[in-house]
């Protein structure tokens, strides 16, 4: 780098630098969600995996059943206080008081419970559905019920592939003597997701 301007040769090996260690994430990253991407789109190979089913029973305190029934949305506090009881999969979906019951429905990518707490007894039955360690995987690929964290690394995942992508086309045209034929096969392959795109919405 000479008179602190930037030579094409600088920035090329900066590219480098970055692809280099950009990748050593981004790769990993990329075969989660091919693997997933592969499994999510032949359905018929996961068809006969089945989520494994629990019931239980817990009786919840008369004075936490009453605290939780005086608030407004009284669903996170009733899921509280039957967490502390015993295990529940996936967080609060929705919340119906009907009659002398109060249903709740949790859903999550390792699963979903289905709790139903008798508001005069406290007597709380709890179904829970924990999915198999493949179909976790496939939902984690969707991202619908993740959490934060794993819907940010989601989109640090997919950012660091448009970097990688922008970065790696930098370093193909860089390629001089081949200039004409990286933009004959970039042509190309633009012609034909296009093609592929028009095909499959016609």
């Amino acid at each position: 780098m000479a008179g602190g301007k930037m030579s094409s040769g600088d920035f090329f090996r900066v590219c480098r630098w970055l692809h280099g260690y950009l990748s050593a994430f981004a790769f990993l990253s990329l075969m989660l969600f091919s693997a997933t991407g592969l499994i999510l789109n032949h359905p018929d190979w996961t068809r006969s995996l089945r989520p494994r089913a629990t019931v239980s029973t817990v009786t919840l305190d008369p004075a936490v059943l009453a605290a939780a029934l005086a608030k407004a949305d009284p669903g996170p506090a009733l899921v509280q206080a039957v967490s502390a009881r015993t295990p529940l999969v996936g967080r609060l979906k929705n919340t119906d008081v009907v009659g002398d019951e109060a249903l709740l429905r949790l859903e999550g990518t390792k699963g979903s419970t289905d709790v139903t707490v008798a508001l005069k007894t406290g007597r709380t039955e709890v179904s829970l559905s924990r999915a198999p360690a493949l179909t976790v995987l496939n939902e984690l690929h969707k991202g619908r019920d993740a959490g934060g964290p794993w819907k940010a690394f989601i989109d640090i995942s997919a950012i660091l592939f448009l970097l990688l992508s922008l970065i790696g086309y930098g370093l193909f045209f860089s390629l001089r003597f081949r200039l004409r034929s990286s933009l004959v096969v970039t042509a190309v392959s633009l012609v034909l997701m296009a093609g592929l795109i028009w095909f499959m919405t016609s």
